[in-house]
């Protein structure tokens, strides 16, 4: 999916002995969005945009060793081996005569290092410097920022498309705030951008802006801009709709002391594991300390530190645990963090609560299932049939105040709460709406300019079509019950010579959350990748039935 990005000039930091300024040049293809103000909390706002800097560099996909040029040595040495070998049965003059090609081929590959020495060490010497001086042209994930009336917020992926970071910050972390325009808006997130940070000092006045004068620019033609088309992975755009949908989802939350996901961290550092299993399991009991277990080792870290407070007893296990440290850097500016977990190889989010700002990171379910192409968590959202006109209507006035929850929306618009969030999915699963993990609100966020073919990105997997063809035919059937808000569907799927039993539960907001089913992909994966297309059918036919849900 290509993206066309205009700037107006270089996002750049200028520091010196008394003051620094941070300035972010946004894209002018887009809406404009600007903010200028100067940081109150300094040092904490250095550290957190430090932190998300380690999620967009992130990458810890398998690497194998690069060994072409070990096979081209092997390939030459071979030839000459078996030449030395056919020798001892031919006889002197052959034996002779391959000496002297030998001696040939050695003046051709010693001419041919001479000739190609020199852009072979240019090319080297390019890389490394475009390496270290231009990582831009090796990360282009550049972040999103969003300015909205109470907060700025950036998101960004990491290399491996496996981490999701998100920085917010209140407007209590700056001062003197001159100007801003809500909007959303790609930056010009220059890599070399970090080192800048570091730099900012409690002692220092500094200034952050997302610079309005570009826009203000657009009506010369004196300047010259800085125009980019990159052409982005689908996936990258895929797993910020997905992460959006796996937030709404219902998932066990508790909170962490600071220290102890220092411990965690720790751990993790003085040990490597060598061999699976490579879980963290998390122990949940009501009213007693969090635990923690590492396996292989089965090392038991109690947190005393940390009471659990829910209702059951659980065990969760998660995958992918060496991205937690992600969150050292924030552990000495943190007051408190909460962990939510969807469940056993789920995605799970860590909150970071910062005082007047908050860091969220998202891991999915392991380290190689990327966001976009195992999960289908937008399946597992609230669904149903709302017309084209409501689903407008509740966008806009979630526009009117840039933020609110599904109760607000509900009493302004005089909708029931299934209805709204019905709504607000299907703009989460276009790109144009964001949960808010942190404070339970729903934001506009608009991640591209021009829309999304929600049919290349939505149907990445042909599951929610294989359900649609089954109503279709006619080849469901469903029986259900609601019992403690809970509404739980048992349905019969006929699939070639194969009859499928199935079950869904949803809540009274309309979330799947839990089911079960006879297929292989289940048996396989649970509901890990979402629901399979037999359990999705049985979810959707209750909307198509009109039946009433609970809610």
């Amino acid at each position: 999916m290509q993206f066309d990005y205009k700037f107006h000039k270089d996002t750049a930091v200028t520091n010196s002995a008394t003051s620094t300024q941070m300035s972010f040049s946004p894209d002018l293809q887009r809406d404009p969005t600007f903010f200028v103000g100067k940081l109150n909390k300094k040092i904490p706002f250095r550290e957190a945009i430090s932190a998300l800097h380690d999620v967009v560099v992130s990458d810890l996909r398998f690497k194998p060793k690069d060994r072409e040029e070990y096979r081209e040595w092997v390939a030459e040495q071979e030839k000459l081996w078996l030449s030395d070998y056919m020798a001892e049965f031919q006889i002197e003059e052959v034996r002779k005569r391959m000496a002297e090609v030998r001696g040939e081929l050695d003046h051709v590959y010693k001419e041919k290092n001479r000739v190609l020495g020199p852009f072979n060490t240019a090319k080297k010497a390019y890389f490394d410097y475009l390496y270290q001086k231009d990582k831009d042209a090796w990360f282009v994930l550049d972040p999103v920022i969003t300015v909205h009336p109470d907060e700025v917020f950036f998101e960004c992926f990491s290399q491996d498309e496996s981490t999701y970071g998100k920085l917010s910050s209140s407007y209590n972390v700056f001062t003197e705030i001159n100007e801003f325009k809500c909007g959303t808006t790609n930056i010009d997130y220059s890599a070399a951008l970090y080192n800048e940070f570091q730099k900012i000092r409690d002692y220092k006045d500094t200034e952050f802006k997302i610079d309005p004068s570009g826009f203000e620019a657009l009506t010369t033609n004196e300047e010259v801009y800085k125009e980019e088309k990159i052409d982005l992975p689908d996936s990258w755009v895929r797993g910020f709709l997905q992460v959006s949908s796996a937030m709404t989802l219902p998932a066990t939350t508790f909170d962490l002391h600071p220290m102890d996901i220092f411990s965690i961290c720790q751990y993790l550092r003085r040990f490597k594991e060598k061999k699976g299993p490579r879980a963290l399991r998390f122990i949940l009991e009501p009213g007693k300390p969090i635990q923690a277990v590492f396996e292989p080792w089965y090392e038991v870290l109690t947190f005393h530190r940390s009471i659990y407070k829910g209702p059951e007893s659980k065990t969760i296990r998660i995958w992918g645990r060496r991205r937690l440290l992600i969150l050292e850097r924030l552990i000495p500016i943190t007051q408190n963090f909460r962990v939510v977990l969807l469940g056993n190889g789920l995605p799970s989010f860590y909150i970071a609560d910062l005082g007047d700002m908050s860091f969220t990171l998202g891991l999915s379910g392991w380290t190689t299932n990327d966001w976009s192409r195992a999960g289908n968590f937008d399946l597992m959202a609230p669904r149903g049939h709302v017309d084209l006109l409501t689903q407008e209507k509740v966008f806009n006035a979630l526009k009117e105040t840039w933020f609110g929850t599904t109760t607000d929306l509900s009493k302004k618009l005089d909708l029931d709460t299934a209805t709204i969030s019905a709504s607000l999915t299907s703009y989460t699963q276009a790109g144009r709406v964001i949960y808010d993990l942190n404070s339970g609100l729903y934001r506009v966020r608009e991640l591209t300019q021009e829309p999304l073919d929600m049919k290349q990105l939505r149907f990445s997997s042909p599951l929610e079509e294989k359900a649609d063809q089954f109503i279709s035919e006619g080849k469901v059937k469903i029986d259900y019950s609601i019992k403690n808000e809970v509404l739980h569907i048992k349905g019969t799927i006929k699939e070639n010579n194969f009859t499928h039993k199935t079950e869904a539960f949803v809540d009274k907001d309309q979330r799947l959350t839990d089911g079960n089913c006879q297929c292989s992909f289940y048996k396989a994966n649970g509901l890990r990748q979402g629901p399979c297309e037999h359990i999705l059918a049985t979810r959707m036919m209750i909307s198509r039935k009109g039946s009433d849900i609970p809610g």
